[in-house]
């Protein structure tokens, strides 16, 4: 049996808690820190869990919001087991596609 694990993102509550409502808000302090991304990229970002962070995205974040990287990211079982497919057991499943939602007047 293999665990099933999933991250919990919490940069949106992070950000409500320190009055900021506003993804864009974010934008100035992170280039601020040397962290240059689009409106698109940080609505993204704080909308969604991220497959890939780079570290100093990670620290500008926690420097902004004055919090720890165990704020922003909670590690927690989404199944408690999955069973592993015996070797050569039928095809593989099927590949689902992202979608990408952009914001609004972007």
């Amino acid at each position: 049996m293999i665990k099933k694990m999933g991250v919990r993102w919490n940069l949106r509550q992070l950000m409500a808690t320190r009055d900021m409502f506003n993804t864009s808000d974010l934008v100035p302090l992170l280039a601020e820190r040397g962290v240059d991304l689009s409106r698109e990229q940080v609505y993204r970002l704080v909308t969604q869990p991220p497959q890939r962070l780079s570290m100093d995205t990670l620290a500008a974040l926690c420097d902004i919001l004055d919090c720890t990287p165990n704020d922003l990211i909670a590690i927690e079982v989404t199944n408690a087991t999955v069973a592993k497919p015996a070797a050569g057991a039928g095809a593989p499943p099927p590949v689902q596609r992202t979608q990408i939602r952009r914001p609004r007047g972007a």
